[in-house]
């Protein structure tokens, strides 16, 4: 029985050991985790690893100590502060910014200055045919497409 729990209690270190060692990556390779890596270093932090679950210590203790021997670098899941916001937002940003000018170029090819003049001229607005006639008279045509424009 002993050995059974014995066995089990190192099966448990080993899975949490692997599990931390995807997540650290290599200081020396830089693109491969500790756990895929053969480097001399990488075979050291997989043993320190090892050693500090078997102290005891829970996993946030462990990446906390790697991170702070190492660097934040060395771990896979940087953490999410006001610097990072900036990188991982940044696309919704641009295009949110892109999406409002495209809106903003949409409504006033819609809006046409003539129109509203001759509303103030006229002192009555047009009707409705009224207007889509003056818009299709005083609207230009669509720029030609490039060729490499998408949507052709």
């Amino acid at each position: 029985m002993a050995a059974e729990e014995d066995v089990k209690q190192r099966q448990i270190v080993e899975n949490r050991a692997r599990n931390i060692s995807h997540n650290v990556r290599c200081t020396e390779c830089g693109s491969q985790s500790i756990e895929d890596s053969q480097a001399d270093v990488a075979i050291l932090l997989r043993k320190l690893i090892r050693d500090e679950i078997k102290a005891g210590k829970s996993d946030k203790e462990i990446y906390k100590k790697l991170e702070d021997e190492y660097g934040e670098t060395v771990l896979y899941a940087p953490k999410f502060d006001l610097q990072t916001a900036g990188i991982w937002l940044s696309p919704v940003i641009v295009g949110g910014i892109a999406a409002g000018i495209w809106a903003y170029q949409k409504h006033r090819q819609r809006t046409n200055v003539h129109i509203m003049a001759l509303n103030l001229v006229r002192g009555v607005p047009l009707t409705p045919r009224e207007k889509e006639t003056m818009l299709d008279i005083l609207t230009p045509p669509p720029p030609p497409r490039k060729w490499w424009w998408p949507g052709k």
